[in-house]
């Protein structure tokens, strides 16, 4: 036994976009305490848990006393004197209180952040890293992921300038994950002079990324490709471009609605467009490509271009095991975009990624662009040796904290355990979408 939950601590504390979340600590019996901290998604699947948020006209409706009240009168007196080693027990129980499937009564972020601090207590109880916890429970071989980065950001994330959320690097090639993140800086900062020399640089957005002013979306991976140039580098060779597109939050009445273009789109229309991306450009990643309420388009995207292209379903799964069994039967999607607090624990978001790996897929774990400096996804990403990692962009210190995490943890394993390196190259993903 590796003792028990003598106390439970909550707190509101301020996310990477200056809004209140929330943070726990759980105290063991022999004086441990274990951390978690829930962060906050902008584009958000409509079947996601939900965030328990107090409304009303203060701090803009997003405060969390409520939660707080939750954990301090609800849940902690359930968890006083349970055992540590019981975390999927708890995590089940907890989520059985709740009562609802997308964690109405107790609330998303409430539920994340205890889930994470008696994880969190586990591992510093036993002596080990966060990493290796995870690695024993889902019995995974820990890998240092690639790093999935974004350049400029758009969507949700960007006031709309732009229509697509996330226009991303990859460095699969790359020896190390030092190596990855010292190419990718090259490229974010160049991708940076090009905008401020036309004039079209607007800022950073709530990832990270740079805020462009562009006229298309499509000048956004001309510029891309453009910025990888710059660098010396050759488009598709040792870096490649990945996307999220988030339709989900362009697809209203049946069409895909740009507005940066003012153009409209019915599905197949939408997949040709896509498709000449796919053609024109290095991609070899596409996240949410249809939206989640269009299962008809996502099939038919995933059978046309599935056997080529890592097609990874975020709103379209909010990570949850059932709809990652439903969109397997229908072949739609063959990646899981993993966020703990989509689905509201730690051990529901660890049985998504084992029904994920066990038919194949791969899994990209993910941050949200409400973030804190918490590192707890790093850990998830390496313990389950699921191979990447996507946090935002290459800066902001809440995004930083995270790869600087896997840099440490590098030093620890040794390059040959990046998931880029020449002994894991045969891995499915990468022989999959990359190749050698």
């Amino acid at each position: 036994m590796s003792g028990k939950i003598q106390n439970i601590n909550s707190r509101r504390i301020w996310d990477s976009r200056g809004h209140p979340t929330v943070e726990v600590d759980i105290v063991t019996s022999e004086g441990v305490i274990g951390r978690g901290r829930a962060p906050a998604g902008t584009s958000r699947g409509t079947r996601e848990a939900i965030e328990m948020r107090d409304g009303g006209k203060p701090l803009k409706g997003k405060d969390v006393s409520q939660a707080i009240r939750i954990i301090q009168t609800k849940i902690k007196p359930r968890l006083i004197g349970k055992w540590l080693d019981a975390t999927e027990a708890i995590d089940h129980f907890l989520v059985k209180e709740d009562g609802t499937s997308q964690k109405v009564n107790f609330g998303g972020n409430t539920l994340v952040a205890v889930s994470l601090a008696l994880h969190d207590a586990k591992a510093k109880t036993d002596g080990i890293p966060l990493w290796e916890l995870f690695a024993g429970i889902t019995n995974s071989t820990p890998i240092i992921p690639l790093p999935e980065i974004q350049i400029f950001g758009g969507g949700a994330h960007a006031s709309n300038r732009v229509d697509i959320q996330d226009f991303m690097v990859m460095v699969p090639k790359a020896t190390s994950f030092s190596e990855a993140l010292e190419v990718t800086s090259e490229i974010y900062h160049s991708a940076g002079s090009i905008l401020k020399q036309r004039g079209i640089l607007t800022g950073v957005a709530d990832e990270g990324g740079w805020w462009p002013c562009f006229s298309t979306n499509e000048e956004a991976l001309e510029t891309l490709v453009k910025a990888i140039e710059l660098t010396g580098e050759k488009p598709g060779d040792r870096v490649v471009i990945s996307l999220d597109i988030a339709a989900s939050e362009f697809y209203q009445n049946n069409q895909y609605s740009l507005d940066l273009e003012d153009k409209k789109y019915d599905t197949e229309q939408w997949i040709e467009i896509l498709k000449r991306w796919l053609t024109d450009y290095p991609i070899v990643s596409i996240e949410d490509p249809l939206a989640e309420n269009d299962p008809e388009g996502m099939i038919a995207f995933t059978k046309r271009y599935g056997d080529h292209y890592q097609i990874v379903g975020d709103d379209y799964l909010v990570s949850s095991k059932e709809l990652v069994k439903k969109s397997y039967r229908e072949g739609a999607c063959n990646s899981l975009l993993l966020k703990v607090n989509q689905i509201g624990t730690v051990t529901e978001a660890l049985a998504s990624f084992e029904v994920a790996r066990s038919y194949g897929w791969g899994t990209i774990v993910s941050a949200r662009s409400g973030e804190t400096e918490d590192t707890a996804i790093a850990h998830l990403a390496i313990g389950l040796g699921c191979g990447q990692l996507k946090v935002g962009s290459f800066s902001r210190s809440e995004r930083m904290a995270k790869w600087n995490e896997c840099l440490r943890i590098e030093e620890v394993f040794g390059e040959n355990n990046f998931a880029g390196s020449e002994p894991l190259r045969k891995t499915w993903w990468f022989n999959q979408y990359v190749g050698n």
